[in-house]
């Protein structure tokens, strides 16, 4: 039963790309976009088309995956530079900052599509992003953005499970957000942090650790993983090559969080607020 209800949620997706015709899918290689632009291209062929933005907040790894899918399955992609820091009050990382990006992020993306003839422009949220903190889809709303995996009713566990059944290699990919989402709120966002944070991350994933995210508190790493790796990361050599390798692209400190790998974390702030 569970089963017949998935494959229902799929067709679903399927009839309503088919009603949107033509559509641009912003693409970034994570899951939730890889699932939605893989199912659109096999309903529209090349009436569905990838588009990347490139910037500091988007690593260069996760670029070259979205160009080397697009390549092997044959999609037309288009990439473009996007830089979130010369978007008036998004350095200074307000509590809308996701707001501000998506809001110009869409606004280009509709630009390119309107100038190739397509109608609309689909974005990758599933129906689990509704119960965070998510002022990003204001501006999805806003802009007339659609959002197919959330009207499918789709959930993450969902869509891995359909990306497994058609063989996509993101079926089992650790989750991703912008690097930006790695600050404090009202702590600036520069080009030097977002660097450190990223190459932070990369040495964590090069280390073999899946679920990784290294959250900025000044000159302090905290390191959130799966509490199943926590033997790994505090093996002796392990631990002394992660800190060694922290301090010298800027860090004073590395701290582990005990409390593991959690999305959105850094919304707790906001929780605590009157």
């Amino acid at each position: 039963m569970a089963m017949d209800r998935l494959y229902e949620k799929k067709q679903n997706l399927e009839e309503y790309l088919r009603e949107l015709s033509s559509v641009a899918v912003a693409f970034s290689a994570g899951v939730d976009s890889t699932f939605l632009l893989k199912t659109a291209h096999d309903v529209l062929l090349d009436k569905a088309i990838a588009v990347t933005a490139r910037s500091h907040s988007f690593p260069e790894r996760e670029l070259n995956e979205a160009v080397a899918f697009c390549q092997k399955e044959g999609i037309e992609q288009i990439v473009f530079d996007s830089e979130e820091l010369s978007v008036e009050g998004f350095a200074q990382n307000p509590k809308n900052r996701c707001y501000l990006c998506k809001r110009e992020l869409f606004t280009k993306m509709r630009k390119l599509a309107e100038e190739r003839g397509i109608p609309y422009i689909a974005e990758g949220s599933n129906i689990d992003d509704n119960g965070d903190y998510r002022p990003g889809l204001q501006a999805v709303a806003e802009l007339g953005i659609k959002s197919p995996l959330r009207q499918a009713e789709l959930t993450k566990a969902d869509i891995r499970e359909l990306s497994k059944e058609m063989g996509l290699p993101t079926w089992n990919k650790q989750s991703f957000a912008c690097l930006a989402s790695r600050f404090m709120y009202g702590d600036t966002i520069t080009e030097e942090k977002l660097a450190m944070v990223d190459k932070a991350e990369q040495k964590l994933i090069d280390l073999g650790f899946k679920q990784v995210r290294v959250r900025l508190h000044g000159k302090v790493a905290r390191i959130e993983i799966d509490r199943a790796e926590f033997p790994k990361i505090i093996q002796p050599d392990i631990a002394d090559e992660i800190s060694e390798y922290f301090r010298g692209i800027g860090f004073l400190y590395t701290a582990l969080d005990l409390g593991g790998y959690k999305t959105g974390s850094m919304n707790k702030a906001l929780m605590t607020e009157k």
